[in-house]
């Protein structure tokens, strides 16, 4: 068909009157959900913009180490839990473990130091595992760190939380509530992308710093000018008696229940493309920072708690951080510095997570080890899914052990000790197969962190298991097989789809076109004439529920004569798909040998209102759906858009 310049612009003047009417409620709609997106999560970015949203140093630290940091908070508490199982008189074993603790800490930061220089491209233990174990340790250590990832953000806000009750005794009946709310508060500051959540994260971290540090150097000068609330057993035992019924197994479950403050420093090898460049020094001295703070405030804390005399009190929800603090600046304005600056970096620490798990899906998202989805960024840049399965995640954790911190911390700790050691075993064979420049004494580092972890690994499992680390024992493997299945899924449609470039070719065929209709209107002339623009070989399908409707129809499209054919089924059962893929099956039968394709072209109505829909069966809908789900044909709709 010719058309004209003067028809092409009458055309073109039409259909804009007719979009303009029909789709101005629509733009409405459209505009107003734009703006609601803008303010909530802000304006999208380009790609170009990238490189603003990569972190220095100063952002990098709150963003990435509050996980570790925020341990201060219950990881000297969980010591003195276990070890009152005994009583007072062995609190003085707090001291010991601590400094094993704050040892394990250096071995990991210089291990994980050599993790980001051999690893600048992110991916941390996964990616070590990976290219030096093989895939399938690889995934194994990408689970563990996945689960450790959620596990962080449940116990970090049921932590959190617990600061709040301590401070204000009152919202104790409404935990697992505010739990929740801090969960997705997070999860929307970090849908706004990394660099506002930096900036908002950055605060509160360093004034959290601040004010343990106060608190440090309060106690210590309480302990050099012997103030009278130095009152304990005091830092050093008086007698070297060991307290009856204090067992080696009680002192490793201690030990074990402290080494949650150790999670978390894995998360800076695998966010080291999230560095302003030079990313991997920026990583480095990021790392080193965190091992230093780390040490200080946990040995401190240790320190203190012991100087003071504190023993945890669970039964009445006040924290043993809570407790110290009160000792040292009285329940004054210091004291609700220190809490008030503790509840924000227990919240915040579960940043770290929402930093660490989107990247690391996103990585094996890539590898095909995860659904595909997770490695895409949404408008601000950051990997929306991993955020929000997060979220999702986490909050199930929470209600499920009712945001009870004692309750996840036996959960806590196995999947990144797991991951830490796969990661050294991983580097002490990439030293050992590449033989560069030092590689003794890098294969030595890695060796003993090795030891270390698997050492502290099988301490935690066993001492724990009882308590509720059996669920991630149970649970990594089945997570292991689903993962392994997604990844056997993409080989196997990879390989279904691969086509051979010299010998697989394009080429054209006839099409059958098959129009269902379900009367005579404008829809079903608008698809007939654009099927016969694309073939000649249109036929129309109508599916008659009797005699007279059939005989009808027949009579109706011979008067009508679109210059196509029509074939008529007769349904017995009133149904429209089956008598369609019946017909289809008979075409296919013939055409299988012959250079033809068969298309479905289905008539549809674009209604104007939602609750048109409620008015109409959808049966193109259902038809497509069907279609699409048994037979390789295509299948095409023509819109055919109501104005009322």
């Amino acid at each position: 068909m010719n058309i004209t310049r003067s028809n092409l612009v009458f055309f073109l003047r039409f259909f804009g009157q007719i979009k303009r009417k029909s789709c101005f409620v629509g733009e409405k709609v459209k505009m107003t959900t734009d703006s609601l997106k803008k303010i909530m999560f802000g304006r999208p970015l380009k790609s170009s913009e990238m490189e603003a949203e990569r972190m220095p140093v100063w952002k990098a630290l709150p963003i990435l180490s509050s996980d570790a940091l925020s341990s201060v908070a219950y990881g000297t508490e969980q010591i003195l839990l276990e070890l009152a199982t005994v009583g007072a008189a062995a609190f003085v074993f707090s001291l010991p473990i601590a400094i094993s603790i704050i040892l394990l800490i250096g071995i990991l930061v210089v291990s994980y130091r050599q993790v980001i220089e051999a690893y600048p491209q992110g991916g941390g233990a996964y990616m070590v595992s990976k290219e030096n174990l093989g895939m399938v340790w690889g995934r194994l250590t990408g689970v563990s760190l996945l689960v450790d990832y959620t596990l962080t953000v449940a116990v970090s806000i049921s932590a959190g939380v617990q600061q709040i009750t301590s401070a204000f005794p009152s919202t104790v009946p409404y935990i697992v509530p505010i739990a929740i709310i801090l969960v997705w508060v997070m999860v929307w500051v970090n849908l706004r992308g990394t660099s506002e959540s930096g900036t908002i994260f950055a605060i509160p971290t360093y004034f959290f710093i601040f004010c343990i540090l106060l608190l440090i150097g309060k106690g210590a000068f309480d302990i050099i000018t012997g103030s009278s609330q130095v009152h304990g057993m005091g830092i050093f035992p008086k007698t070297s008696a060991i307290p009856s019924g204090l067992t080696m197994f009680v002192l490793l479950k201690a030990f074990s229940s402290g080494c949650s403050a150790v999670t978390g420093i894995e998360a800076i090898s695998d966010a080291v493309p999230h560095f302003k460049t030079p990313s991997k020094n920026n990583a480095k001295r990021t790392l080193a920072s965190l091992g230093i703070i780390l040490a200080i405030v946990f040995g401190g804390v240790t320190i203190l708690a012991l100087a003071y005399g504190i023993q945890p009190d669970p039964s009445h929800h006040t924290s043993v951080l809570s407790m110290i603090t009160e000792h040292a600046f009285g329940r004054g304005v210091l004291y609700f510095a220190t809490i008030a600056a503790t509840i924000l970096i227990l919240t915040l620490a579960a940043n770290t997570s929402f930093n660490g798990f989107p990247i690391l899906a996103s990585i094996m998202a890539q590898d095909k080890n995860f659904p595909r989805m997770f490695a895409f960024r949404g408008d601000r840049l950051s990997f929306n899914y991993g955020i929000v399965t997060l979220g999702v995640l986490a909050s199930l954790l929470l209600i499920a052990f009712k945001g009870k911190t004692d309750a996840l911390i036996p959960l806590y700790a196995i999947g990144v000790f797991l991951s830490f050691s796969l990661a050294q075993s991983g580097l002490v064979r990439k030293w050992f197969k590449d033989r560069n420049k030092g590689w003794r004494r890098k294969a030595l580092i890695n060796g003993l962190g090795a030891i270390v972890s698997i050492a502290v690994l099988l301490i935690f499992c066993i001492t724990k298991f009882l308590e509720g680390a059996w669920i991630v024992i149970c649970l990594t493997p089945v997570m292991l097989w689903m993962i392994t299945k997604i990844s056997n899924h993409y080989d196997e449609v990879a390989d279904e789809l691969r086509i051979n470039l010299d010998e697989e070719k394009i080429c054209s065929k006839d099409q059958i076109i098959i129009v269902p209709v379900a009367g005579i209107h404008k829809a079903v002339a608008a698809s007939l004439n654009y099927a016969k623009s694309l073939s000649p070989n249109v036929v129309a399908f109508y599916v008659a529920i009797s005699d007279e409707d059939e005989q009808h129809m027949e009579e109706k499209w011979e008067k009508w004569d679109p210059g196509v054919r029509l074939i008529v089924f007769k349904s017995r059962y009133r149904t429209i798909v089956k008598p369609l893929i019946e017909f289809i099956e008979r075409i296919d039968s013939h055409v299988s040998e012959k250079q033809q394709s068969i298309m479905v072209l289905l008539p549809q109505f674009i209604l104007n209102k939602w609750w048109h829909h409620l008015l109409h069966n959808q049966s193109a809908s259902r038809i497509r759906s069907k279609l699409q789900a048994e037979k390789d044909i295509v299948v095409a709709t023509v819109p055919y858009h109501l104005h009322h």
